[in-house]
């Protein structure tokens, strides 16, 4: 079955470059994002974990923690790591799963029940491996991407999102299109406009179902 926003994140333990974890042990109370790749050495997946581990201050500012994991094992990422770091300008702070068994491409429903890996094997035989995935603190979907092999992923997009997600977690506001950190957002139709003025303050009533106010965070 299809991972669905809202769903609970498979747990699973795995060993990772920085030793044995247990996912939601892992996480802890932090929100989380897990990215994939199909395979280490890589052109376009060495520049994706180099603008992850650029990012670094990002996350934490955030008190989100990231995670990536590759179809390959633990020694072949450590050596992957030094290239990272290279293209990088930096060090790379975070874990990589080693999927060899690909119980977590599995589990996430990046790849079918039934998928192996074949002898002499190439990145297009785990090509949907190119996922990302962003985790509340109780361990649930809130954002699911995945991207074909030919184009890299926009990390800055990605930390847009998280500010979405993050501002817009338990609270009765959405963001509108394009928004970033700081600017107006939407308030719920469940408030009345009442109710909305009282939590929100003075708002914009573009529509009556579109009403915008300060950002409170």
């Amino acid at each position: 079955m299809a991972l669905r926003i809202n769903d609970t994140v498979p747990d699973f333990t795995a060993q990772t470059s920085q030793g044995e974890i247990t996912f939601h042990d892992w996480i802890g109370d932090s929100w989380a994002i897990l990215f994939s790749h199909p395979k280490d050495f890589t052109p376009v997946c060495t520049t994706e974990f180099g603008a992850v581990a650029q990012l670094g201050a990002e996350w934490e500012k955030r008190k989100t923690k990231v995670i990536g994991v590759s179809v390959d094992g633990v020694d072949e990422h450590l050596k992957w790591i030094g290239d990272i770091e290279k293209v990088a300008g930096c060090h790379v702070p975070f874990p990589i799963i080693a999927d060899e068994g690909l119980a977590v491409s599995k589990a996430f429903d990046m790849l079918p029940a039934d998928a192996y890996l074949p002898d002499g094997r190439t990145p297009a035989d785990t090509a949907t491996v190119r996922s990302v995935y962003i985790i509340s603190p109780d361990k649930k979907l809130q954002l699911s991407m995945t991207y074909p092999m030919s184009v890299g992923r926009n990390f800055a997009e990605v930390l847009r999102a998280l500010d979405a997600l993050q501002a817009t977690y338990g609270n009765p506001i959405a963001t509108p299109a394009n928004w970033t950190a700081g600017q107006d957002v939407i308030v719920a139709l469940s408030l009345d406009d009442e109710a909305a003025k009282a939590k929100f303050g003075e708002l914009d009533i573009v529509l009556p179902y579109l009403r915008k106010a300060k950002s409170p965070f």
